[in-house]
């Protein structure tokens, strides 16, 4: 019992599992979205464009699952992976519900705050090791993706 109990302590503390970043985002995109649904909601200028829930999010499932690759995945910073079609689909969508492109960066920035907030909450099991450079990776992905959204959005 000794063997199995010893590596679950450390000074009497119980030791915290550590995760990756990867893994979070997998594991709370649900209550990532939400929260970033409250945000964009709470948002008097995005929140003029009247849309339900579902379809003024439908775009970010895809967009974790592309996030969660690449950070399994890398690429070096500012690199091109492949095109992202929800990205350009999602443009477009925006473009004919009224976004101006104004309100797609405000969406991408409120997603980012969304993120940082689901790795702080879960900073307990956070691989420090990795942390800067995933937060990097997310930046970086999430940038790529909102200009994917804006050369669609801008007929390119």
């Amino acid at each position: 019992m000794e063997a199995i109990e010893e590596p679950l302590t450390k000074n009497g503390t119980t030791a915290q599992v550590k995760v990756s970043v990867a893994t979070i985002l997998e594991r709370e995109s649900e209550s990532t979205i939400k929260e970033w649904i409250e945000r964009v909601n709470g948002d008097p200028n995005l929140s003029a464009i009247f849309l339900d829930d579902k379809a003024r999010s439908c775009h970010l499932p895809q967009l974790f699952k592309e996030l969660v690759h690449r950070l399994r995945n890398p690429l070096p910073l500012g690199g091109r992976g492949e095109r992202s079609k929800s990205a350009h689909e999602h443009g477009l969508t925006r473009r004919k519900q009224g976004y101006s492109t104004a309100m797609l960066v405000e969406e991408s920035r409120m997603l980012q705050v969304s993120i940082f907030d689901t790795i702080r909450k879960n900073n307990d099991h956070v691989d420090f090791n990795v942390l800067l450079s995933d937060v990097m990776v997310i930046a970086d992905e999430v940038d790529l993706q909102l200009a994917e959204a804006m050369s669609r959005y801008s007929g390119e």
